[in-house]
């Protein structure tokens, strides 16, 4: 057998474990991101929309790496009533606001961009990341002969990850 086949052998092995133990963080991240994409595990602004609690989790997951949601103080009446004083009001006149600047015209003005089309395109990609994961996986166990060792390392990259999490 020559050194390059001895090679390419041991390189599609690697491959191969490398594979089946990053799958299962692939397919979470191709998942969470499919949600992201859409804003699916947060609540925004003006929306009456309540995300599931699962989805809020692994949406913090896969951003900040922990399950710990922080919880978003409302504004405080304080806050409101501090705005309201005589010296916040002379303060603000000294300073133009944002909403009193010129807009910008010609070419320096903002263009109205829909989002929607490169979030289908990722969506897309999500979606093709997700399959394309499982059909790794499926041949992974079609085409090897050591089923018990890939099925080790597999959970080895389901377990990981779980323990890391909560621990």
């Amino acid at each position: 057998m020559s050194s390059s086949h001895t090679f390419l052998k041991y390189l599609r092995l690697i491959h191969l474990y490398t594979g089946v133990f990053i799958a299962p963080a692939l397919l979470f991240f191709a998942f969470t991101g499919a949600l992201q994409t859409f804003s699916l595990h947060e609540t925004t602004r003006g929306s009456s929309y309540k995300p599931p609690a699962w989805a809020v989790m692994l949406g913090q997951i896969h951003k900040k790496q922990t399950p710990i949601v922080p919880v978003r103080k409302p504004p405080s009446p304080g806050k409101q009533a501090d705005k309201d004083t005589p010296e916040k009001a002379q303060s603000s006149t000294s300073q133009p606001s944002l909403a009193e600047a010129p807009k910008p015209t010609g070419e320096a003005a903002f263009k109205s961009h829909d989002p929607l089309p490169l979030k289908c395109f990722f969506l897309l990609v999500s979606g093709g990341l997700f399959v394309s994961t499982l059909s790794g996986l499926y041949m992974s166990y079609k085409y090897i002969r050591n089923r018990r060792l890939i099925t080790v390392i597999l959970l080895g990259g389901i377990i990981i990850p779980v323990l890391l999490t909560i621990f």
